[in-house]
């Protein structure tokens, strides 16, 4: 198959891209590179460095003619939706109805999209499914929401075919503590640096933490299947920031200082995914663990950071 991947020097986007090559498929990159980086690019894809929102967009699906394309570019920062919401709004929903008209006219016949777990807003029950309420916080939860209308009525329109998987909180190799970075590379970060671990509240908030290589096998798995469907990736596990920080203990070694401070207004206390549906419909499953995948995801940064220091 023949795959366009936008987002793909990035964090999620280049272990996508990896396991497409991985698995035989001819792949392309769209990405311009603000948060992504040229040496996470395979050198056996195709890299075109540029914007969602220019026009060369179209040009670039109608050199590479894929059959799918995995829609993972965005802005992802909450901070910079609140700041500069134009630019968000651009950028995630502009941005995407170019790459669906591109699609439309090249004749792509499946588009994966990224969303995210900031669509549902703050849970109205746990564990959150497919069908509980949809009431975004933020600019980019609205942002993030709105392609999935796109998507639908694409289809209706033209026929494209697409799968919308939800993330929950994605952690892993590549992800970068000083740009893109959630809470768990911010954590290595400072646990390697030896500096405190910032927490605000009482650290008893809970999140669904889900390592980066079994997201991007689901979204393998969404270009053969879930035509229509909208799909939670998590693990169904909820982890709470005080065990985060002990199980950093357990695999650094050495006791960690925390600093809890006060809550921040607006922070969600709780989240965690059902994951039945895309476990069924996607035949996938998470495989690594939460204990497992902090571990090599630790080692990893510290052999990262050993280059660095040389």
């Amino acid at each position: 198959m023949k795959v366009l991947v936008t987002g793909g020097a990035g964090f999620i986007g280049s272990h996508i891209v990896d396991q497409l090559i991985a698995r035989g498929d001819q792949v392309a990159i769209v990405d311009n590179i603000s948060t992504g980086k040229e040496t996470q690019i395979h050198p056996q894809a195709s890299f075109y460095k540029m914007d969602l929102t220019s026009p060369g967009l179209l040009e670039v699906l109608e050199r590479e003619k894929p059959e799918a394309v995995i829609h993972q570019a965005a802005q992802i920062h909450v901070n910079t939706s609140v700041l500069d919401p134009v630019f968000d709004a651009n950028v995630n929903i502009l941005g995407t109805i170019r790459l669906l008209e591109a699609s439309r006219q090249t004749g792509v016949k499946k588009v994966v999209y990224a969303s995210s777990a900031a669509v549902y807003g703050d849970p109205q029950y746990l564990p959150i499914d497919e069908q509980h309420p949809v009431q975004p916080l933020s600019g980019y939860g609205i942002s993030k929401y709105t392609p999935e209308h796109y998507l639908s009525v694409y289809h209706h329109l033209y026929g494209l075919e697409y799968t919308i998987l939800r993330y929950a909180n994605v952690y892993g190799l590549r992800q970068d503590p000083r740009g893109e970075g959630g809470v768990i590379s911010i954590f290595i970060d400072k646990v390697i640096n030896d500096q405190p671990l910032t927490i605000f509240g009482d650290g008893e908030q809970t999140r669904d933490y889900i390592y980066v290589e079994d997201v991007a096998k689901a979204n393998l798995a969404a270009t053969a299947a879930g035509e229509g469907e909208v799909l939670n990736i998590g693990t169904g596990v909820s982890t709470s920031l005080n065990e985060v920080v002990r199980l950093f203990n357990d695999i650094s070694g050495k006791e960690n200082a925390v600093q809890y401070g006060p809550e921040r207004s607006g922070d969600i206390k709780h989240s965690y995914f059902n994951n039945e549906k895309a476990c069924s419909v996607l035949n996938w499953k998470p495989a690594v663990s939460f204990t497992e995948g902090l571990r090599k995801t630790y080692e990893y940064y510290c052999h990262e950071y050993r280059k660095m220091d040389k």
